[in-house]
């Protein structure tokens, strides 16, 4: 089935996974639109997709600004009449705080970066997602939502824990009008994400292959093409489901 004239917003897309999945949307036959807060990433991504032949365009904006999020929703959403496919890309770790000496400051950046967000994009997308075909909201969470997160990265769990609860919340919501929410959660992705481990304790880095029952780390590609069986037709039955991408981390070894 063709997905020309279909339109798909991906949040956090000017690198790593949310890039990936755009550009993996792109090809398969979606409108993109590129949202981040590196506005010269921005355009270069979404000229590197036109140049691949994918109908792309980039919108900056922080998916932590409520009034920020609803107008460029919006504008997207009349711009095109519709809107088939949000991605709640964006999000991250924030930094790493024991909870004695967490400020809340601390605390309200990293939720608003990822529950907030997936709050404030939904909400704004949602009428254009009635207009869509076979429309689907996928959000990303994460195994810190069940193992509450590393050390200094409790509060990132319980972000992502939140996002876990509001796809399966969002999911009973929008059934009636026959819109899809789901959830990818990938295990250890080899993206700038992890960046600084791997340049300051590399054997670290390598090491976490070991913990993974495939034995290796996972490519932004892996993502990718699960979020794109998510968003189409073939998922159609598919509902408050949330997808481990970790080649069996989650199981432990």
């Amino acid at each position: 089935m063709s997905n020309k004239g279909k339109v798909a917003v991906v949040t956090g897309a000017t690198g790593g996974i949310g890039f990936e999945v755009a550009k993996r949307l792109g090809h398969d036959g979606y409108t993109v639109v590129l949202n981040g807060i590196d506005d010269e990433a921005g355009a270069a991504r979404a000229a590197e997709l036109k140049e691949a032949g994918v109908d792309a365009e980039y919108m900056g904006f922080d998916v932590t600004d409520e009034h920020a999020v609803t107008k460029n929703i919006t504008a997207i959403g009349e711009k095109y009449g519709r809107i088939d496919t949000l991605v709640n890309n964006a999000g991250g770790l924030g930094g790493r705080s024991r909870f004695e000496e967490m400020t809340t400051d601390f605390y309200r950046k990293v939720m608003a970066l990822n529950l907030d967000s997936v709050f404030f994009a939904s909400r704004a997308a949602i009428p254009f997602l009635k207009k869509g075909g076979h429309p689907s909201i996928i959000n990303y969470t994460s195994n810190a939502a069940w193992n509450a997160g590393g050390p200094g990265a409790g509060i990132y769990g319980t972000s992502k824990a939140g996002v876990h609860a509001i796809t399966r919340a969002l999911a009973k919501d929008l059934a009636e009008y026959g819109i899809r929410v789901n959830a990818v959660s990938p295990g250890t992705i080899d993206t700038p994400f992890h960046q600084q481990i791997k340049s300051t304790k590399p054997e670290v880095f390598a090491s976490w292959a070991n913990n993974i029952l495939l034995g290796r780390l996972g490519k932004p590609e892996d993502v990718s093409g699960v979020v794109s069986f998510l968003a189409s037709k073939d998922a159609s039955f598919i509902t408050a489901e949330t997808i481990q991408i970790g080649g069996g981390q989650a199981l432990g070894i």
